[in-house]
């Protein structure tokens, strides 16, 4: 089928979701909480765009709007720039200190907005819940969203390090906009309040990941626990390649 993203006509199949059909066009759509590995977010709202199909106008939030039949797509006319503006506006006020979110509403004119009340608890969180799924995706779950309203956040439980946290960083990965706090320092990676001994290469002893971390990894595969960097498991194969056909 045929869709039309700001004036441009785009091929594209039934399922496929806006961003990837933008995408191709070079349409730009602006997302926060969208990741290609953790889809289905949806809830920072900052893709918002309008869709028109037959004569219906509605805004709908695009990183979870599958086409399903033709239309015509506005990413950034007056009415998606004022939803998208007081969104961010929203987000501002969720995340102060957020230098991500201050650079999309200067981009985007976002509105100064009395009103909206200044959430003070990790100033730099949107409370987006990636970084959670990311955690449970792992089979881990040691973060998860908790309390309610102006006092909700993300955290381990009762603040406390978590015992099944393995210090990977998958959380701080994904994390739109930096809010989570990985630090490393004589041999150790602090995270959620939990420091864990770093993993040192027997090779070239570069620090790589936390020991619990490939534990971990090595009980999910059914394999010895990683004693080599990339970098080194790269040259590992190289060398192993060259002895074997006489290179």
């Amino acid at each position: 089928m045929t869709i039309t993203i700001d004036g441009k006509a785009i091929e594209c199949s039934a399922g496929e979701y806006l961003p990837d059909v933008a995408k191709r066009a070079g349409i730009h759509i602006p997302t926060l909480c969208h990741h290609e590995g953790l889809p289905g977010q949806g809830c920072c709202r900052v893709c918002l765009v309008e869709v028109e199909t037959g004569g219906v106008k509605d805004i709908v939030t695009a990183c979870v709007y599958p086409v399903e039949r033709e239309c015509t797509v506005f990413t950034d006319n007056e009415r998606v720039r004022k939803d998208r503006g007081i969104v961010l506006a929203l987000l501002r006020a969720v995340a102060p200190d957020s230098d991500e979110i201050a650079r999309l509403c200067e981009e985007h004119g976002a509105p100064d907005v009395e009103r909206f009340t200044i959430r003070k608890e990790n100033s730099k969180c949107i409370l987006c819940g990636l970084c959670v799924r990311a955690c449970e995706s792992l089979g881990t779950g040691a973060i998860s969203t908790i309390n309610r309203g102006i006092d909700k956040k993300v955290s381990t439980p009762y603040d406390e390090p978590a015992l099944v946290c393995v210090g990977c960083g998958s959380c701080a990965s994904v994390c739109p906009v930096g809010a989570i706090k990985v630090e490393e320092d004589g041999g150790e990676r602090k995270i959620w309040n939990k420091k864990l001994p770093l993993a040192r290469c027997k090779r070239c002893g570069a620090e790589f990941g936390t020991v619990f971390e490939h534990y971990r990894s090595s009980e999910r595969a059914g394999a010895p626990p990683a004693d080599l960097c990339e970098v080194c498991k790269r040259k590992a194969i190289t060398d192993t390649m060259a002895q074997t056909f006489g290179q």
